[in-house]
Formats: C-alpha cells, sequence, structure tokens
C-alpha cells in the first residue's frame, strides 16, 4: 500500500480505513494532532506511507457540515473519553457509541479533484472502548460521486477519525437528501429507507443556539463548535447492525482541516 500513496495515489476504502490499525487513545492521539506531529502517530500501513515521503504527498483541504447523532445520552462523551455511554441490560451495562453521520462539504479538493457540494453518510459503532477498535463502520456515497471524488474521502476522512475499526464496509449508493436551520437539521438516506436522523435545536435560556466551543472534533484542527441539538430520531436501517434510537445525543459541527495540518 505504501508506494500507491507515496506516488500520489489515494488508497482504496478498505485499504485507508480497514488497516488504520494505530492502537492509541483518544487522548493520546489529541495530543500528538495538536502538537502537529499527527503523521508521525499512526503505527499502521497508512501512517508509514503518510510519513515516508511528504513531498510527494497530494495536497487535499476539507471544509464539511455534518448533521450528527448516536446513542449516548446528551452530551456524547466520547468527546471526553474513549468509552461511550453505559446501556443498562438488567444489573448489566452494555457500551456502545451507535452512529449516523450526514456530511455535507462546503468546500473540498483533492489534488485538484473538487468536492465542492459532495454529501456523504458514514454509519457505525464505536463499540466498548475505541481506543481499542471500534466495532463496524459502513461510509454511502451518493450516485453522483465520480471515482476520483470516493478515492479522495476515503484518504482524507481517516485523518478526522483515529480509529481501527474491525469491520468496514462501503453501502449501496444512495441519494442524501440534507437540510438544516438554526432550530431543525434532518438528513435522509434513500428518502429515509436506510437512513435517517431529525435533530431540534436544544432549548436554551434564549432563541438562539446552545453551542460548545472550544472542544475538539476528533482529529480536525478546527471547528465552529458542537451545536448541541438532540434528536428525535436517528436510525441506520440496512442489514444485520440496523438500529433506531430516538431522544439521544446530536448536534451539529463544521469542521475543517487540510493536508497541512497532518504533516510533520
Amino acid at each position: 500500500m505504501a508506494p500507491a500513496l507515496a506516488e500520489g495515489h489515494p488508497l482504496s476504502v478498505e485499504e485507508a480505513w480497514f488497516h488504520m490499525s494505530n492502537e492509541v487513545t483518544r487522548r493520546k492521539f489529541l495530543g500528538v494532532a495538536a502538537a502537529g506531529a499527527m503523521a508521525t502517530a499512526f503505527e499502521s500501513p497508512l501512517g508509514a506511507a503518510i510519513g515516508s515521503d511528504q513531498s510527494a504527498k497530494p495536497a487535499w483541504a476539507l471544509n464539511a457540515t455534518i448533521i450528527e447523532a448516536c446513542s449516548c445520552t446528551m452530551f456524547c462523551p466520547c468527546y471526553f473519553s474513549t468509552v461511550p455511554s453505559g446501556h443498562a441490560h438488567g444489573s448489566m451495562a452494555e457500551h456502545y457509541c451507535r452512529f449516523n453521520n450526514a456530511y455535507r462539504i462546503n468546500q473540498g479538493q483533492f489534488n485538484g479533484v473538487s468536492l465542492n457540494g459532495l454529501k456523504f453518510w458514514i454509519a457505525g459503532d464505536l463499540g466498548a472502548d475505541f481506543s481499542k477498535s471500534g466495532e463496524w463502520a459502513e461510509i454511502t456515497f451518493e450516485p453522483s460521486a465520480s471515482k476520483a471524488q470516493r478515492d479522495a474521502l476515503t484518504t482524507i476522512v481517516p485523518n478526522v477519525y483515529p480509529v481501527n475499526w474491525k469491520a468496514f464496509s462501503v453501502g449501496k449508493d444512495a441519494a442524501i437528501e440534507w437540510s438544516a436551520s438554526k432550530d431543525r437539521a434532518e438528513a435522509r438516506l434513500a428518502a429515509g429507507k436506510a437512513g435517517i436522523v431529525t435533530l431540534r435545536r436544544n432549548p436554551g435560556m434564549t432563541t438562539e443556539p446552545t453551542i460548545i466551543t472550544n472542544l475538539r472534533y476528533f482529529g480536525a484542527p478546527r471547528n465552529t463548535g458542537f451545536h448541541l441539538m438532540p434528536n428525535e430520531i436517528e436510525a441506520y436501517r440496512v442489514g444485520p447492525n440496523a438500529f433506531e434510537y430516538k431522544g439521544t445525543n446530536g448536534f451539529m459541527i463544521t469542521f475543517d482541516i487540510t493536508s497541512k495540518d497532518v504533516t510533520s
């Protein structure tokens, strides 16, 4: 895999995600990222490739807004710890974070390939402790996404999420509906047949959004703040890992990351 990236070609979906086997805690990862040395933090084939030939590494940039929801209580503890919320089952508590992330790219490019306006969806489960591994994730593209755009995203997005997945797959192409205001946000995958996220503004002291600032969004070094919006529903309706939750965590966020941020 290393020669392919060193020559300026993006990795395949499976290479870029499944083999990202860095066994680091989120706190350690964020410390490395904040120090500007993220490229050397990955002890994986992808990390080796990133660190091996900086001069040949493609230039890219991504600014995207996410409608995000998960099974955790408000506010999701995964932004402070690698252990998700506990969910009671009798006398036992099972920890997991089953999420739907619907992305709209505001501005983006990879080695001259425009990503502007592209939408994509990632659903999955971070599992009991995602410093060790996440359970599964599935990425879905719109039918209009070109091969170059898909390859670009599968190279860029792992820099945002430093997780080693036990299972990773690519879902069947599906249309993505995406709309948002300060009071409400909704995303639908395949007209809601494959997935849905509906968020409502957290009732604060005024009619303005409730926003958490100065909190890092995984590996992205810049964001506009977490706009708290508990979900009315978040559901993934595809395959054996389908799930549905109501009234749990939700927010919107715009993050920004470029290839310069992951260069040591």
